[in-house]
């Protein structure tokens, strides 16, 4: 289940709220909006709040738990009822069911059962047309050597989604050591990744949103540790988390990965619902790539997400032939990036990404072909191919929009 799913919850004992927010917490799809301890301002919490789902306990009081979902029922139709309760009481069920709750759940509640509700409800959601609930893709950039652009390619494809309407990209450098995506977007960020790992017992809407760095163009990022020492502060436990709660905030968060292919980027390749492998045509590069992808394939649910995509096609004249690169894979290439030194550098010092610097250059055509491609946003010539005329005109526009950015350091052009 990807939909990411906003809950509030209402229970007035203290004990068996704090299991549930404890079970709730394990769960990467799920945003925990609000939490209340009185029934009687539970629906005003959630008049306010909008979430998904709204779960209620009856322990404290049936009938005014009961009372409460029918109130809330009538009032934030739009958001779904969850019951609890230790009695197993099949006439306490059934005036639950009555006042407009659709799931009956009893305490203590397994995860198991309570991750299959949970998906009941988003499936029901989804088949009604509710937008509350919404799909967060996942991009994750892999390289396979240092200095073939993965940064840059990150940066860029999160500047062209945020030039979207509608759409909300977050980056994470999980370069830890050595990441400059702050460099290429000319930022000098308050909050690192460190900071929000170590806050996510308390971390809410408002606070993640403040710990991210937002640049001129809507691209949110969250950078790596400034200190070395912090950087094993941060755990494969600590990212699934971030990475569940920016889920639940923006439409696209991309992962631009280290190339130590540590735990922690082990832990965003399973998170990823993409994966770019980032390679060149030259030997060094197509070896590691054929080992990355043989390591890919032992990691569960990875190797069938991987996408390669060569960068620098162009980039001189002894540069190893396509139809032998993939023979040296043995997989297809899934998209191709033309070297473009001299636009690049120009971007980089003006200080604009290449979608304003230079929009009709090849590059940046060819990373918006990307970025609408891996991003799962329909363009025009794939409505035209698909027989879809109907679709064709959501992105006449996507042309015309222009961001600020600014230049890397990056030894290379993208």
């Amino acid at each position: 289940m990807k939909n990411v799913l906003r809950l509030a919850i209402v229970d007035p004992t203290e004990d068996s709220r704090e299991s549930l927010k404890t079970s709730l917490m394990g769960l990467d799809y799920v945003w925990l909006e609000a939490e209340c301890s009185r029934y009687e301002f539970f629906a005003d919490v959630v008049a306010q709040t909008q979430p998904d789902i709204g779960i209620v306990s009856l322990d404290a009081d049936a009938s005014k738990g009961i009372e409460l979902v029918a109130r809330v029922s009538e009032t934030s139709p739009e958001c779904s009822i969850l019951v609890t309760s230790s009695t197993i009481d099949g006439n306490l069920v059934l005036q639950a069911m009555r006042a407009g709750a659709k799931e009956f759940l009893t305490q203590p509640i397994a995860l198991e059962e309570l991750v299959a509700a949970l998906e009941r409800i988003s499936s029901q959601r989804t088949e009604r047309g509710d937008s509350g609930s919404r799909v967060t893709k996942v991009i994750a950039i892999a390289g396979a050597t240092g200095g073939v652009g993965c940064t840059s390619i990150a940066v860029n494809i999160g500047c062209c989604l945020a030039s979207e309407e509608n759409l909300t990209p977050a980056l994470v450098d999980l370069d830890l050591c050595l990441g400059d995506a702050d460099v290429l977007l000319d930022t000098i960020p308050e909050h690192t990744l460190a900071d929000v790992s170590q806050n996510i017992s308390r971390l809410d809407f408002t606070l993640l949103k403040r710990s991210l760095t937002r640049h001129s163009s809507g691209l949110f990022l969250l950078p790596r540790p400034v200190q070395l020492d912090e950087v094993g502060l941060i755990t494969p436990d600590d990212l699934q988390r971030v990475i569940g709660l920016l889920k639940a905030t923006f439409t696209h968060v991309i992962l631009d990965l280290s190339k130590g292919f540590t735990p922690l980027d082990q832990m965003a390749l399973r998170l990823a619902d993409e994966i770019l492998l980032i390679t060149q045509l030259d030997l060094s590069c197509l070896r590691n790539s054929v080992r990355l992808l043989a390591s890919f394939g032992e990691i569960e649910g990875v190797a069938e997400k991987v996408k390669v995509v060569v960068n620098r096609i162009g980039l001189d004249g002894g540069e190893i032939g396509l139809k032998k690169a993939h023979e040296t894979i043995g997989r297809e290439i899934f998209d191709k990036l033309p070297n473009d030194y001299r636009t690049m550098v120009e971007s980089r010092n003006n200080g604009v990404p290449l979608i304003e610097q230079a929009p009709k250059a090849k590059i940046t055509q060819a990373i918006r072909r990307l970025t609408y491609t891996v991003g799962g946003i329909q363009r025009d010539d794939q409505a035209t191919a698909a027989g879809s005329s109907s679709l064709s005109r959501l992105f006449n526009l996507w042309g015309s929009v222009g961001v600020k950015a600014s230049p890397s350091a990056e030894s290379k052009s993208s």
